[in-house]
């Protein structure tokens, strides 16, 4: 019962010993001040009003007429005391918070009861201060300035150069301080609720200036002050909340007061609760008139705001507002502002909604107040179980879930359904989500205690055999059969007990079903089997199945032992299940396949822990069973891998399982090897049971052949004779030719491991190179089979044995394997090409027709599709790791475009991956492949190229897109464009036209294609390969202008972009054009740049003799698509040519410098000859003046070649840069000494060092 003293905290501002009298008065001050006359100041209910502490209101000429009072503040700014230098203003005191943030508003009111304007002043600067201002507002500008004055002169003062401010700033200290921030204006609202909050100053101020804020352009001052009005708001409700409950109980003690009888009322306490509950609505409505001021002039614009942190803040304490206060706030007016951000563009805004709804559906008692609510934006809400957000998706599945609970009519079928087959979505935390929810609506028991009644009656252990049921129903009813795993682990978290309930599933699949059950179909107890292994797993592992999580996380303690303990419980149980399962299931191949994974579960020590022999026994010999009725390879690989689990040789039962595989693969070596010899005998007269015969057995030895060593069994040699009889009768059927490849291919393998794991004789190396020999030469040989299954094995076969079998096998210490290293050569590198060229790059139609004409479906196709970029990326490893030559990808790179959709991604990798082992041999690929599409194209049309057609632009386009893939580093690249455009240039001009010299070369129009890489070349270079093009000019080809010329004219125009443009700024003394208009800002200073590479051009000639450039690539011989070309004996290059010729250039090791280097020193020798050295003539600083000039331009890469005017453009830039990340080596040795060598050729000093001359190319 409340007596007239309220039983609540005292105010800080309130003086001890007061008396609990209601007073209302009103001061001398406020009575003279016309602004504030008829205004009531209330003070706390029960509480004198403060006389000596409390400052009245002053008049406009008072406040104006004011002089600054407090000590240690200079204008009314606090100030640092010069000796201990501690924190004094509530922004330092608040970001440090290492004062307790009562006693930091308790000093601050202090201040207040002394002086309320400069406590207020401080108030003012801690905001302006908290929004990263550094402007101080003095006390004048305070007394003399509106608001908005206030606003607009600290914007000016706004250090607007950093985006960070407080709020936004990184680091666990911001962090600290935003909640101090949040905190000290709860607390303040706290510690003042009782009066101050009242005197219709310190709160008008405060929401004036916060709302002033919250309408400023400057987002440091929108986004703090709307946090602080959104917190100022949150602490208004409270008090509202408690004044409310004031009332009520005020209200209470006044009606049973007046209730009693006449005698025993006490008249003057009915006065008391009178006065107090007007006091109590009086303090209400003022509250109200704060929390509307604060609502209509800072939430209702800013919930909208353009900056989605200050939208966020916004929803996030509107649901604090509504659940703290669900009689003012849950209502349709203020809930329609969280609906409509739920349609928020930003996904973090959309959260804080999800969060905030969250919060009030989780109070079942809300429900009816969120009815109109939910009906209105139901729709959204599920559909926001696929936002594109994960983490919004979580939330909104959520949600949905707490709707679900509050109400079972809530959600539609529809609804539902939109939320089951998210438990198969690949990230996790959502499927985990929908799982819950699933789990609600079909698997959570209503009334356990009937069920278990149920149970026991139809004799069952486990009640949960509906269940398990309509987990079965689920699972098929939504089609996606090989996601089981998915399911289980989406349910794993909500449904344990129902998926570990193993003796449950064992029941319905071995048990007759009682009277008011159904029979399980068979294509249910397919579905129960695999939901039963998955769930198996999921116990075993603790870990998410593949394709959810980032990989095996580290088990805590309690994880740890409930792992142990499922795996105890699953062994124990399936130890005496599994061989009944397996004799009921045995002839069901896709049942047996799923039961066999069971043991790779068991904890095997169990078996002898337990002495459970015996039914191991039973298991071994179910698993003999399978082995003997079944041909199919998943069936066998499973039995196979269930015997090599069970004999690990840390288990005491290996011996026991031991001898019942050795007995079993006895029997099947000595089937085989009786099959084999009756099938060779009758040769061509074999009929079907031989072969089955010979095939079945194969089948079973070569599952097992892949996990068990049977290199003792010899069964290569039995596999090797079908193999030779197939390749010299052909008439060995295809499967028996596979089957044998394969287990022959596994017999080297277990060779090569015995070798390596052992010190092997010479001997045993020979021996194992012959065997080795003798397959890879099968293999060769079964490319040209008329089988195309047994030519696919075969070429797989080759690449791994190539692989495994290359120079890497000697890495890592094991020198003495040379002997097995086998490396390629060119005939069977070409057919490897051939076989990929024949059977990879095909349209889908014409592999329709090869297979008899059968019409296939999609799944069909995608199948077909998979097993040929595994026959291309087989391929490509071999190229990436220089086992077969580069100038292979030739072939490979040129289907680039026409091929992008099937293997873009293989064949880019191939390109990233060869420029990272040899920049140069890379480029002189791409260029050879270029030349081959060309030669195609001259093949097929003629000399007379249409160069308007499709198929020319095709090799432009490739060109281009090859061009895109040396990304914006141009020095890196430097010599390896420089040789693509040698190459280019010698074979535009390789072959002269038959009718004279006055007509074009055949090959000219190659240049419109090579002008692709122009732009990829540095200026300096431009010039080094125009002047190589003029050695192949005549001075007639210069001065044509026919269209049969345009090629050689477009190509000569896209090296004189800016090659001469040089020669014209060091002559003139003048900047390019170019060069003016690009922005200096960010470049060294040039002094700089000559300082640390003034000695780059001499290290630039000393590599030359060092790195050797390959030279021209020639083209794989006898390939399907490389042109065979009859040229002419006078148009084919002279073996006699004179010195540098390329000849010499490919065969001659001192010749094998950079073809950069060459040009150079011939333009050296050359310049030299004429005499045109005019540098000289210059005084030093002359020249330093006009390379310095000339270097600005210079001083940063050119971008010409990739602004952005189109959707087109902007894409091949995306490429670009995606090329550049995926092709850039990492830092390694090699490369850094090879960039200490590289010249910076943008360089000035570079160019200084040389003194003959700046005519001539810069290397």
């Amino acid at each position: 019962m409340i007596t007239s003293e309220l039983p609540v905290l005292q105010d800080s501002s309130n003086e001890s010993g007061a008396t609990d009298a209601v007073a209302l008065s009103m001061s001398i001050g406020e009575i003279e001040d016309p602004e504030v006359k008829g205004k009531k100041k209330r003070g706390r209910p029960g509480k004198q009003a403060p006389t000596a502490n409390k400052k009245p209101r002053k008049a406009p000429a008072e406040k104006a007429a004011g002089v600054a009072r407090g000590r240690g503040k200079a204008n009314g700014v606090a100030q640092h005391n010069g000796g201990g230098g501690d924190p004094v203003t509530l922004f330092e005191v608040v970001k440090l918070g290492k004062s307790a943030m009562q006693s930091v508003v308790d000093e601050w009111i202090e201040s207040y009861k002394q002086d309320r304007d400069l406590a207020l002043l401080d108030l003012i600067n801690f905001f302006i201060q908290c929004s990263g201002c550094k402007g101080t507002v003095r006390i004048e500008m305070f007394r003399n300035m509106q608001n908005a004055e206030i606003i607009r002169k600290m914007t000016e003062e706004f250090d607007e150069d950093s985006g960070d401010y407080p709020l936004t700033m990184p680091g666990p200290l911001w962090k600290k301080f935003r909640y101090n921030f949040c905190e000290f204006i709860s607390v303040l609202i706290r510690q003042c609720q009782y009066s101050i909050i009242y005197d219709e100053y310190m709160m008008d101020t405060v929401i004036s200036l916060l709302t002033g804020l919250s309408d400023s352009q400057v987002r440091a001052f929108r986004h703090t002050s709307t946090l602080a009005a959104m917190k100022l708001m949150t602490a208004l409700v409270n008090v509202a909340l408690n004044l409310s409950i004031h009332q009520d109980n005020t209200q209470r003690q006044y009606e049973a007061e007046r209730n009693k009888i006449a005698g025993k009322r006490a008249n003057d306490k009915l006065e008391l609760l009178l006065q107090k509950r007007k006091e109590l609505q009086e303090n209400q409505d003022e509250i109200e008139n704060m929390m509307n001021s604060i609502f209509k002039g800072i939430f209702v614009h800013r919930y909208r705001d353009a900056i989605a942190e200050i939208r966020a803040i916004c929803i996030e304490e509107i649901g604090v507002w509504m659940k703290m206060y669900s009689d003012a706030f849950l209502n349709d007016s203020y809930l329609k502002y969280v609906g409509w951000t739920l349609h928020d563009r930003q996904g973090e805004v959309r959260l804080k909604c999800l969060k905030a709804l969250q919060n009030l559906y989780t109070n079942r008692e809300l429900f009816p107040k969120l009815e109109l609510f939910t009906n209105r934006f139901k729709d959204r809400i599920v559909s926001m179980t696929l936002d594109k957000e994960y983490d919004v998706a979580v939330e909104a599945i959520r949600l949905v879930t707490l709707i679900l609970q509050g109400s079972e009519d809530a959600l539609s079928n529809e609804d539902c359904e939109n939320v089951y087959h998210l438990v198969y979505s690949a990230h996790r935390p959502v499927a985990v989500a929908a799982g819950e929810f699933l789990h609600r609506k079909l698997f959570s028991r209503h009334d356990p205690q009937a069920e278990e009644a149920l149970a026991k009656r139809r004799g069952r252990s486990s009640p949960n055999g509906n269940l398990i049921r309509m987990l079965v129903l689920f699972f098929l009813e939504s089609e996606l059969h090989e996601h089981a795993a998915y399911l289980v682990d989406s349910l794993w978290e909500s449904s344990q007990e129902l998926l570990k309930d193993w003796e449950c599933m064992t029941e319905l699949l071995t048990e007759e079903p009682v009277q008011g059950e159904e029979v399980l179909s068979d294509r249910q107890e397919n579905a129960l089997i695999e939901l039963m292994v998955c769930t198996i797993r999921q116990a075993a592992e603790a870990h998410p199945p593949v394709g959810r999580g980032t990989g095996k996380r580290v088990l805590t303690a309690k994880e740890r032992k409930t792992q142990i303990d499922d795996k105890n419980k699953l062994t124990e149980h399936f130890i005496m299940t599994l061989p009944m399962l397996l004799s009921k299931y045995q002839v069901d191949s896709e049942k047996v396949a799923n039961l066999l994974q069971i043991p790779q579960f068991f904890d095997l020590d169990v078996y002898s822990a337990g002495r459970m022999e015996k039914h191991l026994d039973a298991l071994l010999k179910q698993i003999r069973l399978v082995v003997e009725k079944h041909i199919e390879m998943d069936v066998l690989e499973a039995c196979s891998k269930t015997y090599s689990i069970l004999c690990s040789e840390e288990y005491t039962i290996m011996n026991r399982v031991d001898i019942a595989r050795s007995q079993l693969i006895d029997e099947m070596t000595d089937r085989f090897t009786h099959s084999v010899e009756g099938l060779l005998q009758e040769a061509e007269e074999a009929d079907d049971d031989d072969i089955y015969n010979v095939l079945s057995t194969l089948k079973r030895l070569t599952a097992f052949h892949n996990a068990h060593d049977l290199t003792r069994w010899d069964l290569f040699g039995n596999c090797y004779r079908l193999l030779k009889a197939g390749i010299e009768q052909g008439s060995m059927p295809e499967q028996i030719a596979v089957q044998a490849l394969q287990c022959s291919h596994y017999s080297v393998l277990w060779q090569l491991v015995k070798v390596t794991e052992g010190s092997p004789s010479k001997d045993d190396l020979v021996a194992l190179r012959r065997v080795v020999k003798s397959f890879l030469a099968v293999c060769q040989q079964c490319l040209s089979n008329v089988n195309t299954p047994v030519k696919e094995q075969a070429f797989m076969l080759l690449c791994d044995l190539l692989m495994i079998f290359s120079h890497q096998l000697v890495s890592g210490g094991r020198e003495a394997l040379q002997p097995l290293v086998f490396n390629p050569d060119g005939t069977l590198q070409n057919e490897l090409l051939t076989f990929v060229l024949d059977h990879v790059f095909i349209d889908q139609d014409d592999e329709s027709q090869s297979i008899e004409g059968d019409e296939e479906d999609e799944a069909n196709k995608i199948e077909a599709l998979h097993k040929r970029r595994n026959l291309l990326a087989a391929f490509c490893k071999l190229i990436i790791f220089d086992i077969v030559d580069m100038s292979a990808a030739a072939d490979i790179f040129k289907h680039y475009m026409k091929y992008y959709n099937d293997y873009g991604d293989i064949i880019k990798e191939t390109l990233s991956k060869t420029r990272q082992t040899d920049k140069i041999l890379c480029a002189k690929t791409l260029i050879l492949s270029l030349q081959q599409l060309f030669n195609e194209l001259l093949q097929d049309q003629g000399p007379n190229l249409d160069r308007t057609s499709s198929h020319v632009s095709g090799i432009k386009e490739l060109a281009r897109r090859f061009a895109l893939t040396f990304g914006l580093d141009q020095i890196k690249t430097r010599e390896a464009v420089a040789t693509l455009h040698k190459d280019g240039i010698e074979f535009a001009f390789k072959y002269q036209n038959p009718r004279g010299p006055e007509f074009p070369p055949i090959n000219l129009a190659f240049l419109e294609v090579l002008s692709e890489f122009s732009s990829k070349l540095i200026r300096q270079d431009k010039k080094t390969v125009h002047s190589y093009l003029e050695k192949f000019m005549s001075e007639s080809m210069s001065e044509r202008r026919e269209d049969v010329w345009l090629p050689l004219i477009s190509y000569r125009n896209s090296l004189l972009t800016g090659g001469d443009e040089d020669h014209m700024s060091v002559t003139s003394g003048s900047s390019s054009k170019a060069g003016s208009v690009r922005s200096k800002k960010g470049r060294p200073p040039a002094h700089k740049k000559r300082i640390e590479e003034s000695s780059v051009e001499g290290s630039w000639m000393l590599r030359n003799d060092t790195l050797q450039t390959p030279g021209a690539l020639q083209a794989p011989q006898l390939t399907s698509t490389v042109l065979r070309e009859n040229r002419p004996a006078e148009h084919m290059p002279d073996p006699d040519s004179e010195p540098g010729s390329e000849n010499d250039f490919v065969h001659n090791p001192q010749m094998q410098m950079s073809w950069l280097g060459q040009q150079k020193m011939e333009e050296v020798n050359r310049k030299d000859r004429t005499g045109l050295n005019y540098i000289k003539a210059r005084s030093n600083q002359g020249v330093r003046q006009t390379v310095r000039g000339l270097m600005e331009d210079d001083a940063e890469p050119i971008f010409e070649d990739v602004m952005m005017s189109s959707r087109g453009q902007l894409e091949d830039m995306n490429e670009e840069f995606e090329d550049t990340m995926v092709i850039d080596l990492p830092p390694s040795r090699n490369r850094r000494e090879r960039a200490e060598l590289r010249p910076d050729f943008f360089d000035s000093a570079a160019m200084i060092e040389d003194e003959s001359g700046f005519s001539m190319p810069m290397f």
